[in-house]
Order: structure tokens, then C-alpha cells, then sequence
């Protein structure tokens, strides 16, 4: 398996839980505490925690301790690489979707002979 791939695997993994989910969307806008981003979260400070790890070994998040505070912050490049792929994906898509339409809406006099 290529490296890029078992990094999206890690990241979609570590999207798929709907409380690491709230974590990514308060870190878009930007640092916060391990406190911060435990306070809306009904969960203990522990849990917490291994949510992060799941979320730094994915690469999307990073931690930094500076004195007793954990301050973790989003990796912008992680994200922009999950983007890519699902913006591959859409395009690929797309274009399968707009051949069905095309196919669909051809004159059904040239696709189809009428049998006497």
C-alpha cells in the first residue's frame, strides 16, 4: 500500500467519529487546549485525549505542549490532501454522470432500430 493512501485511510478513519469531527471544526477556526476542545464533548479528559492521538497519528492535527498546556492546532496540508481525493473522486463522477444524461437524452431513433 503507498504511503499517500494509508495517510487517507488514517484520516478517514479519524473523520469517521462524529466527536474528532467537532475537534477538526473547532481547530478550523483556529488553536485551542486540550480544555477547549473537551468542554462541549460529553466525555472524560482521557477520552479526550485518545481522540487526539487518533487524530495526530492521522496526520491532521498537531499538538505542541508549551509549559502545562497542550495546544492543538489543524494541519492545513492533511486536510487540502483529503480534499483532493474526494475532488478526484467528484470529478470522476461526474463525468459518468453527464455520459448517463447524454445517453439518456439522445434521439431514441438513432440508439434503437424499430423492428417491422
Amino acid at each position: 500500500m503507498l504511503k499517500d493512501e494509508r495517510s487517507l485511510d488514517l484520516m478517514f478513519h479519524a473523520l469517521a467519529d462524529p466527536s474528532r469531527r467537532m475537534m477538526v471544526d473547532r481547530l478550523s477556526r483556529g488553536p485551542a487546549s486540550v480544555s477547549e476542545l473537551a468542554k462541549p464533548l460529553a466525555m472524560s479528559l482521557p477520552a479526550v485525549v485518545q481522540h487526539l492521538a487518533v487524530l495526530e497519528q492521522s496526520g491532521l492535527v498537531k499538538t505542541q505542549k508549551v509549559g502545562r498546556v497542550r495546544s492543538c492546532t489543524l494541519d492545513n496540508e492533511a486536510m487540502s490532501r483529503a480534499e483532493q481525493w474526494l475532488h478526484q473522486r467528484r470529478l470522476g463522477w461526474e463525468r459518468r454522470l453527464d455520459r448517463l444524461g447524454d445517453f439518456l437524452s439522445a434521439d431514441p431513433g438513432v440508439t434503437k432500430t424499430k423492428k417491422t
